[in-house]
């Protein structure tokens, strides 16, 4: 494990453990901040499990094993920011987050499998 494998890179929510907090149907939304993350949960998924979600913090580490199990991630500006140096330097051939598109507060990553 490398010391990257260990930097935070966002926050994510859920309401039980098949219930994440989604954009774009199946991206896991990572924001960059814990009060983010709030926003979008209560706009993305309201009605969560009492209207409450457990947010907690998401490590490089944990990303790369998600996207290499098939998740995508919908970063926002803050989270896509911290991930895409690391990921370029695993390899990733990782595009610049284009958010300056009217209402694109995303950007999703996912692995293509040939």
């Amino acid at each position: 494990m490398t010391n990257d494998d260990t930097k935070v890179i966002g926050w994510f929510a859920y309401a039980s453990r098949t219930e994440v907090v989604c954009t774009e149907v199946d991206a896991c939304v990572i924001s960059g901040s814990e009060e983010a993350m709030r926003d979008y949960a209560r706009e993305l998924q309201p009605e969560g499990v009492g209207g409450s979600h457990t947010i907690r913090k998401t490590r490089f580490t944990e990303i790369i094993q998600g996207l290499n199990a098939g998740a995508a991630y919908a970063f926002d500006r803050e989270a896509y920011g911290r991930f895409l140096p690391l990921g370029r330097t695993r390899g990733l051939q990782l595009a610049e987050g284009n958010f300056n598109k009217k209402g694109r507060r995303f950007f999703v990553v996912r692995l293509r499998f040939l």
